[in-house]
């Protein structure tokens, strides 16, 4: 081996340090890598950038506005909608679960799936009577699960195929060529979620700070000719409440944000309050106040024709309204936007948010005007501001967002077209038809991780082109007296460990060159050994950070480090023995 070599040895090694032992993002770690690889001249530029036009990598970004049209839609809202019922045991609420986020994981993106099924998961769980903690770790898991049925159900699958065939110049894996193996592995670890989740996953009620707007936001309508048309907010007892108050007045599809003392009530004028939710039976008791009549579901502080949004907000040590109540501290006026709901350490605090008393670190939801953001952002006042999602899908376009995707796969499935060019054109039939636009087509696209892969094969490509792969892989045949299944399993837990600590899509582009070249100087058939990598990389189960989706659950299922170890850790063994079990079974290990 040459010094290029040892330097691209080096290098892997400290971006591996680096992503173990800091929180630098991985993509500003793996582009550093690609840098200094392209600078010493060990990759051409063709060579180090060659990840961004890889076939696998486009196809994950296709694949990512394809399923960002079935959640901007509410295709993900229709099946889950006709799939969960009302459950009487957790068990009963896991089969619930399974069926559709395993059938969506399987042909989109896991990231879209379970972010859209958490919030929904939420209401459910408190409608059900079973705490979220016993609901969200089996979201990331099924989720995760699924995705290792076909070869679109998780980015990884994509890139390595991807990979694979720039290395070996063939045709790849089709589209459920993994089916064989990953259905089975789902099905087993379906099974065992079943029997022993409830046993050992963990029971917390604590809940999020503002983890559901309708907890503290509060809607009436003023009767039509009832007794309080005509008079004043203060006439009619609506200004001194104890434990609401009133936030605004939508009239006619104007919304009155700051409202007066003196302003004069109207037939069928909405009134917003804000406060503790069970006042709202307190709220019916006053005479001319009704229930409104949005018998759709509809909610008015989540309509965006008047151009409000959500504004998230942290109080700085700074603001000057420190120290005052809200309502004396004349918040709205102060800064154009009116306290929906304020936390503090994480649990949101209740009773009369206008006598609340602002202190530093202060969490407060806020409704605020698009301007808002922007002429805060560099406000003293505040150390965060963050701009809430609450856009509401166009469900006329389900069904259609749904054909499209099957359009895609019916494709692919038949051979009409590769994977790379059914994904792009279901990406751009979802933004032809209006199943999204094209402003949530660009959110969908996660730049961090498409980077991360892109850079990734840079790093890989040094490998297996300075001879490194090689050498690792001659040592590890030679250790292993070329002991196919003993390979096997090498190689699987080397990845899974891998997994645990860096991103998925990095470790498994790591490997797979070493993996190549250990089966072609062992004289072993690497189909086997690919599938390996592909299920390794995505079955991580023991640590939140080594799959996304187990990170995205970890706040909602107010989950700590230590539960997914307890829960995990048995799955990730139980997982990586019936994969390993059914390749050494069913797949000619030998060429």
């Amino acid at each position: 081996m040459n010094i290029d070599g040892w330097l691209t040895l080096g290098l892997t090694g400290l971006a591996l340090i680096t992503l173990i032992m800091t929180k630098i993002s991985p993509h500003l770690v793996m582009m550093a890598a690609l840098t200094i690889l392209s600078v010493f001249g060990i990759l051409s530029a063709p060579e180090a950038l060659a990840g961004f036009s890889n076939a696998g990598l486009i196809t994950v970004a296709a694949m990512f506005v394809v399923a960002a049209g079935i959640h901007a839609s509410g295709g993900i809202d229709l099946l889950v909608n006709k799939a969960l019922g009302n459950p009487k045991t957790e068990r009963q609420a896991l089969l619930k679960i399974f069926v559709p986020v395993v059938t969506l994981s399987a042909f989109l993106n896991n990231t879209p799936v379970v972010a859209t099924l958490i919030p929904a998961l939420n209401i459910w769980a408190k409608k059900i009577n079973i705490p979220a903690s016993k609901l969200m770790i089996p979201l990331s898991y099924t989720a995760i699960l699924g995705g290792t049925i076909t070869l679109i159900g998780t980015s990884t699958n994509l890139v390595v195929n991807g990979q694979y065939q720039a290395i070996t110049g063939t045709a790849g894996f089709g589209l459920f060529d993994i089916t064989l193996i990953g259905l089975p592995v789902a099905i087993a670890g379906l099974a065992a979620m079943y029997w022993f989740g409830p046993k050992l996953l963990p029971h917390h009620t604590s809940p999020t700070a503002f983890e559901n707007i309708r907890e503290f936001t509060l809607e009436v309508m003023v009767k039509e000719n009832g007794p309080l048309v005509g008079k004043s907010i203060t006439a009619a007892g609506l200004r001194n409440l104890k434990r609401i108050y009133l936030i605004e007045i939508e009239r006619d599809d104007i919304v009155l944000s700051a409202v007066s003392p003196d302003e004069i009530l109207r037939s069928k004028d909405r009134l917003v309050f804000a406060g503790e939710t069970e006042a709202i039976t307190d709220l019916l008791k006053i005479n001319g106040l009704i229930a409104p009549d949005n018998l759709d579901g509809t909610f008015s502080l989540q309509d965006k024709q008047s151009g409000r949004r959500l504004v998230e907000a942290v109080i700085s040590p700074r603001c000057e309204a420190i120290g005052s109540t809200i309502r004396d501290a004349h918040f709205r006026n102060r800064y154009g936007a009116v306290v929906l709901a304020a936390a503090r350490n994480g649990e949101r605090l209740t009773g009369n948010l206008g006598g609340i008393t602002l202190q530093a670190g202060d969490t407060v939801l806020l409704e605020a005007s698009p301007e808002f953001v922007s002429r805060q952002k560099y406000n003293k006042d505040f150390l965060l501001i963050n701009e809430l999602e609450h856009e509401h899908p166009n469900h006329d376009k389900a069904k259609l967002a749904w054909g499209i995707l099957l359009a895609a796969i019916t494709a692919a499935t038949f051979g009409w077209l590769d994977m790379l060019n059914a994904a792009l054109l279901a990406a751009g039939a979802m933004l032809v038809t209006g199943c999204l636009s094209i402003k949530q087509a660009e959110r969908s696209l996660d730049l961090n991780v498409l980077i991360t892969i892109a850079a990734s094969f840079a790093l890989g490509a040094a490998l297996q082109k300075t001879g490194v792969s090689s050498f690792l892989a001659e040592n590890i045949v030679s250790i292993s007296a070329g002991n196919a299944v003993l390979l096997l399993v090498l190689i699987y837990v080397t990845l899974s460990i891998l997994t645990e600590i860096i991103t998925n899509n990095a470790a498994a582009l790591l490997m797979l060159p070493l993996t190549l070249d250990i089966t072609e100087k062992a004289s072993l058939n690497p189909e086997p050994f690919v599938l390996a990598i592909m299920m390794a990389a995505s079955a991580s189960f023991a640590t939140p950070l080594g799959y996304q989706t187990n990170l995205m659950v970890m706040g909602p299922g107010n989950y700590k480090f230590s539960d997914f170890i307890r829960v995990g850790l048995p799955m990730n063994i139980f997982i990586g023995a019936i994969t390993l079990l059914l390749l050494a079974t069913f797949w000619p290990l030998h060429v």
